[in-house]
């Protein structure tokens, strides 16, 4: 028969195994830190607002140069944010 001392003992036991091990893999894997986060945040709004900024400039130099209204500024808007997108989608799945 298990007395309520050795119940504790043991539970005692297992919590600190579970510490230690959760311990361990902390130091094996480390979180990122704050600044780290706030670092990844504006890579990744550079890489989608970058190529809109590109296809914005193009474009408008493109209607400029061509006398064309709006016709290859918004084409290019949407091409820009469509790679920006799919540029910081495929770096999210990297880290």
């Amino acid at each position: 028969m298990i007395g309520p001392l050795e119940e504790h003992n043991r539970k005692m036991e297992n919590a600190a195994r579970l510490a230690a091990e959760r311990d361990r893999r902390f130091r094996e894997d480390p979180e990122p830190s704050f600044a780290t986060r706030l670092g990844q945040i504006g890579v990744l709004g550079w890489a989608i607002v970058a190529p809109i900024l590109l296809g914005v400039g193009v474009g408008r130099w493109l209607d400029w140069t061509l006398k064309t209204g709006i016709f290859f500024t918004a084409p290019l808007i949407m091409i820009g944010a469509a790679a920006g997108l799919w540029t910081a989608w495929r770096w999210m799945h990297r880290q």
